[in-house]
């Protein structure tokens, strides 16, 4: 989907996400001293939020400006908006510069031919010594979805092969199936499989020689 496909869905209701941040990302940082964060797909601003009012210096990115506009607004709201940097990017095409303790990507999806192999790549290469790269992505699609069966939906076990970590500098924490309850377009509540996959680079000390 390009940016502009991506602007007409957000358009198409006031509010698409819940503004809360994502389940998995308060069970796997909450233990984290905060630093600098990476947060890709950062959509209508929920998990930056939730990481600002945490301490952490978040850069967050996006492919649609009114995802971006919307969670400057929620950042402002909530009084952390000095802590946040919103950036604009197409993902396949460029991405932020820096580096980072802590990279998350939570449901970076497309329906399009997103590289996303290569994105996640760019996004360990960007995570510092000691630092975390936190990918949280779709099992399996939902039970009311046909348009989409051609979409790749990897394991965790797939998401850590492509990512093509140089052995011996990274330590694998979590590489694991999870399900979830999701709300159904009827209203009724369904259950879908996600993944989560935590890898930490380890700090030079600690890099086998």
């Amino acid at each position: 989907m390009s940016a502009e496909e991506w602007d007409a869905r957000y358009r198409e209701s006031e509010r698409l996400w819940s503004g809360k941040p994502n389940d998995v990302l308060v069970r796997e940082v909450s233990d984290l001293p905060p630093g600098r964060v990476l947060d890709l797909g950062c959509g209508e601003g929920g998990d930056a939020v939730w990481l600002a009012r945490r301490g952490w210096h978040v850069t967050a990115v996006d492919i649609s400006r009114v995802a971006l506009e919307r969670a400057a607004r929620h950042a402002v709201e909530a009084g952390v908006a000095e802590r946040i940097d919103f950036q604009w990017h197409d993902l396949a095409k460029s991405f932020p510069a820096g580096e980072f303790d802590l990279v998350s990507a939570h449901f970076l999806h497309s329906p399009g031919d997103m590289p996303r192999e290569e994105i996640l790549r760019t996004a360990a290469s960007a995570v510092v010594r000691g630092g975390v790269l936190l990918i949280v992505g779709h099992g399996g699609l939902p039970p009311w979805e046909h348009d989409h069966a051609h979409v790749r939906l990897p394991t965790p076990q797939d998401v850590l092969a492509d990512l093509r970590l140089p052995e011996g500098q990274w330590e694998v924490q979590v590489c694991a199936e999870h399900e979830r309850i999701q709300t159904a377009p009827d209203g009724k509540p369904a259950t879908r499989t996600d993944n989560t996959l935590r890898v930490r680079r380890l700090a030079a000390e600690e890099v086998s020689r």
